[in-house]
């Protein structure tokens, strides 16, 4: 599904240049669930930015399918952000003053989608990740746990190819966490409607709930392993 093929991405810091990513290789695959780890400054999260067209390669490709993602224009990559791509972040980046259902339909409402339809697809999905009873609850009235489930789903009301998950367990205890990867390696491996799934994590445990680990130094791929189906399948 994506192709990246000798992706460098430089950066300014200091007044020096940094290389975040060097000559990147990699390929991710529909109904993957692929962890990125690796020391801070390794190259993780401009690789998911990338892979998210939150930011472009100084060289290289990376195409979706058929499409080199890396040449489209702002507003092309904004239309491919909210149609084409899921974002889970560590701090759940949920509106306070919005309930649940409201932050999940967000992006469909932002698209042209009628509230009533929105509502609709937003508390059915809050159902598939077991909040039905906290629709109407704004984020200051729900645990960690639970807005990271709200996030999840609100990563996936667009129905994405790819979901993109930024230290999803960062703020949460091991239980809720495994939640969670739980919840991600579900719809990775949704026989019905696969993805790939890419999460960046410094929690070397949660790697064992994918199918498969990247290890980066240096803005490099230093390792890429297949583990088989994670222990969530």
């Amino acid at each position: 599904m994506i192709k990246l093929r000798s992706v460098t991405k430089d950066y300014q810091v200091g007044g020096q240049d940094v290389r975040a990513l060097a000559s990147v290789d990699l390929e991710i695959a529909q109904g993957e669930f692929v962890s990125v780890v690796g020391p801070s400054g390794a190259g993780k999260s401009t690789l998911l930015h990338i892979l998210g067209a939150l930011d472009t390669p100084d060289s290289g490709s990376v195409r979706f399918r058929d499409e080199d993602i890396a040449n489209l224009g702002e507003r092309e990559q904004a239309a491919f952000r909210l149609r084409r791509i899921g974002f889970v972040f560590q701090f759940f980046n949920l509106l306070p003053t919005m309930s649940a259902w409201e932050n999940v339909a967000l992006p469909k409402l932002l698209s042209g989608t009628s509230l009533r339809a929105a509502k609709a697809g937003a508390c059915t999905l809050l159902e598939t990740v077991g909040l039905a009873d906290r629709v109407d609850h704004r984020p200051s009235e729900l645990s960690g746990g639970q807005m990271q489930r709200v996030a999840v789903a609100r990563a996936l009301v667009m129905d994405p190819d790819v979901i993109l998950a930024d230290e999803p367990t960062g703020n949460l205890d091991s239980k809720t966490g495994v939640g969670v990867l739980s919840l991600l390696s579900m719809f990775a491996h949704n026989s019905d409607r696969p993805r790939a799934v890419v999460m960046v994590t410094h929690n070397e445990q949660a790697t064992t709930y994918t199918d498969r680990v990247i290890r980066m130094q240096d803005g490099r791929v230093h390792d890429d392993s297949v583990i088989g189906e994670g222990a969530m399948s």
